[in-house]
Parts: C-alpha cells; structure tokens; sequence
C-alpha cells in the first residue's frame, strides 16, 4: 500500500485540474474560484461544528469510565477532511465533505477496521461504535467474582 503513495500524489492534482478547467470552461473562471473558496470556508466552519461535537461525545464518555475510541478515529478523520477542504478543487472537497458528514465518516471507519489488521488500544474491531465487547466465553457472561487481591513479594 505504502508503494502507491505517490501515485496518489500524481493522479489526484491531475483529476483536480482536469475538474477544475471543466467547471471552469462551462461557468467562468472567476465563479469557479468564488465556488472553490465558499467550499472552503464553509468546510472550514462545519468542520469546527463538527470537532466540538466530537469532543464533546469524547467528554461524556470519559466521564462514564469508557474509552471514547471512536471519538478519537472520528478526530482523526475530521482532521483528514479538514485537510481536503483547504486543499483547493472539487475531487478533494467532496471528499472532505464526506469526511464531516456523521454517517459517511462512521462508515469508513467502520470500513477501514475491516480492511485493517491494526488493533488500536487492546480493542478488537467489533469494540468500536456503541456495540458491546465481545466475550469469547459466552458461559461466563453474566457471572461476577468478587474477591480480594494481595501481592505478596519474596
């Protein structure tokens, strides 16, 4: 995967100023401009809208004991579609769009723990969104021991 990188960074500003010259010919220069940056701006703000409700989710959930994993994957994928909003054209602001949009942004991180053998914090692929953790003894689901610990060092 790592080998295709630079692929990526050849063909995506070539389809970008293929897009833009095609916008460009059909609505004028200056609108299509105007367009790039209103997207910008506007990606800008919901961005932000979108950040501070991330982190508040992050918040609720650390304060119930919970490790906010998939706050943290939805930081990281709202930081990437900020990233593709200020980058200028049309291919890049759809994607970044996409990005800020709850359902679509869950959805790849969804899809990217499916296609990905990284584990992150101990927490298995089925751990992330608001399913519970699975158990691979399902007998002792259910049952609590209580008891007491002490170390006892030689």
């Amino acid at each position: 995967m790592i080998k295709n990188w630079p692929i990526l960074f050849i063909v995506v500003p070539l389809i970008e100023l293929y897009l833009i010259i095609e916008v460009g010919s059909h609505i004028g220069a200056l609108w299509t401009v105007l367009i790039v940056i209103m997207t910008a701006v506007i990606g800008v703000q919901l961005l932000r809208i979108q950040g501070f409700n991330t982190l508040r989710r992050a918040q609720q959930s650390m304060a119930q004991g919970s490790l906010p994993a998939m706050e943290m994957m939805e930081g990281i994928v709202l930081a990437v579609g900020g990233a593709l909003l200020i980058t200028p054209g049309f291919l890049t602001d759809t994607l970044g769009f996409l990005c800020l949009i709850p359902f679509t942004r869950r959805a790849m991180i969804r899809r990217f723990m499916s296609v990905s053998s990284v584990q992150m914090g101990g927490f298995q692929k089925q751990n992330f969104g608001n399913q519970p953790p699975h158990r691979p003894d399902s007998s002792q689901s259910g049952r609590t021991l209580d008891g007491e610990f002490r170390r006892e060092d030689d």
